[in-house]
């Protein structure tokens, strides 16, 4: 790339153009994982969907291979790329909510506080995931687990619509009755099919408060807390949510002195609705062994979505896989609790996400994502600060994940994914894979948006 290339480019957009010789390039390279070290070619943070639309061109001429920065929020760093163009819409953060369809549109850059600050003042919301700091795009375009998933389906789910730049420089529309296969790829299998500069979502009623579970037990009672767990939440309303998490307590408040750097299992989740009925449902899981920490309580909608974010904060090291289980039999709870007690960071976690109820409603083929009969999807979830303890967290999230794969139904999410590996890929989708391959050939045939996530 020349400099007269670039002093075109940088005359044909309002947003900012970042070169690698610049002062903010640096900073502006860097994503949420701190083991992410890429060195893009060039960045074009856009001011709105033409700077996109000249910035996808301008990648078309100069053969450039693009990624597509969202929030930065996934582990494997698919946000910015060696030596291609990053399209960054980290200034596109816009959300707005129309009381009259009750629907909300959100510009492709906007995080999951960003869709919250808009739609729960209106007492509505969108299913989205669990950290406020994570980019609305990638955890669409990946499916979107979150607390709300059990009742209302993931984020993808409830995508109505969207805009999308093409490689071929043209801004679509795709919804029900217009390009509705590019709909159909972007609910869960459209990471790198364009760039999405807007989503429209349905909301849904969210009451000003509901009531959350967190309650911790002895690692030592895990085997007896899981197998309760997994049988009551056979039977629960599905506007519980819930996740078990093997963890250590940090050595802070808001917990006690006495069980600080303590392992532990514990329960986490909210009710989708009113509080009462919330404390009603969720006391059994307060109840399920030798409670060392139980800080359940009402609270906004707004705070439990960024309940886990200071635990998660942004360059700390992250290596992250995922897996769909298909029961917890004894086989495998002996596994979870043994590699669990065995993680080699106290910031490193071993999570149960317990599906069922609205995300199995969803038909096989009526989305890409596949695996949705899945009881359980197990996150391994590595997480320290050190570099010279990449090797031994890396080893241990591979540990866990092989020694799972004999009760998974073969699949994982990509949103917890670290692999573009084309098998691993393919086990995701199943067999709505070979569609969604298709739908790539037509709207990206040169693969010129080869990062699969943002």
């Amino acid at each position: 790339m020349n400099t007269q290339t670039l002093t075109t480019l940088a005359g044909r957009i309002a947003g900012q153009l970042i070169r690698p010789t610049d002062a903010s390039f640096d900073e502006a390279r860097k994503v949420w994982n701190g083991m992410i070290d890429r060195r893009p070619g060039l960045i074009v943070r856009p001011a709105g969907v033409d700077d996109v639309i000249a910035a996808v061109n301008f990648a078309q001429d100069e053969a450039l291979a693009i990624s597509v920065r969202g929030g930065g929020h996934h582990a494997a760093g698919g946000a910015v790329n060696d030596g291609g163009l990053v399209i960054d819409l980290s200034e596109l953060r816009n959300v707005t909510y129309d009381p009259a369809s009750q629907t909300a549109r959100a510009q492709g850059g906007a995080l999951l506080k960003d869709l919250d600050g808009a739609t729960l003042p209106h007492g509505r919301a969108v299913p989205t995931g669990v950290f406020g700091e994570t980019g609305i795009a990638g955890l669409t375009l990946g499916g979107g687990y979150g607390w709300q998933s059990r009742l209302r389906g993931l984020t993808c789910d409830n995508l109505i619509g969207a805009e999308v730049v093409t490689a071929d420089g043209k801004l679509l529309r795709a919804g029900e009755s217009e390009n509705p296969e590019l709909l159909w790829a972007l609910r869960g299998g459209g990471q790198n099919l364009g760039v999405v500069t807007s989503f429209e979502y349905q909301t849904h009623p969210m009451p000003p408060e509901v009531f959350l579970t967190f309650a911790a037990y002895p690692l030592t009672e895990a085997k007896q807390v899981l197998t309760k767990l997994q049988a009551f939440v056979a039977t629960a309303p599905r506007e519980l949510g819930v996740i078990a998490v093997i963890w250590t307590f940090p050595a802070s408040e808001p917990f006690p002195e006495a069980i600080w750097n303590q392992q532990f299992i514990g329960i986490a989740g909210p009710y989708i609705g009113p509080v009462d009925e919330g404390e009603r449902a969720a006391q059994p899981l307060r109840e399920m062994g030798t409670v060392l920490f139980d800080m359940s309580q009402p609270m906004p909608f707004g705070v439990v979505q960024t309940f886990f974010d200071e635990e998660y904060p942004k360059g700390r090291r992250y290596y992250w896989r995922s897996s769909y289980l298909q029961e917890l039999n004894e086989e495998a709870l002996d596994k979870i609790v043994d590699l669990g007690s065995r993680r080699p960071s106290p910031l490193t976690s071993l999570d149960l996400w317990f599906l069922g109820g609205a995300i199995g409603d969803i038909g096989l083929n009526d989305t890409p994502i596949a695996h949705r009969g899945a009881p359980l999807l197990a996150g391994i979830e590595s997480n320290w600060d050190d570099p010279a303890d990449d090797a031994v967290n890396v080893a241990w999230a591979r540990e866990v994940f092989t020694a799972l794969e004999p009760h998974s139904t073969g699949g994982s999410y990509v949103n917890f994914e670290d692999s573009n590996d084309p098998a691993r890929v393919a086990a995701v989708y199943g067999p709505n894979h070979q569609r969604l391959t298709e739908i790539k050939r037509k709207y990206d045939p040169d693969n010129r948006f080869g990062s699969r996530r943002g």
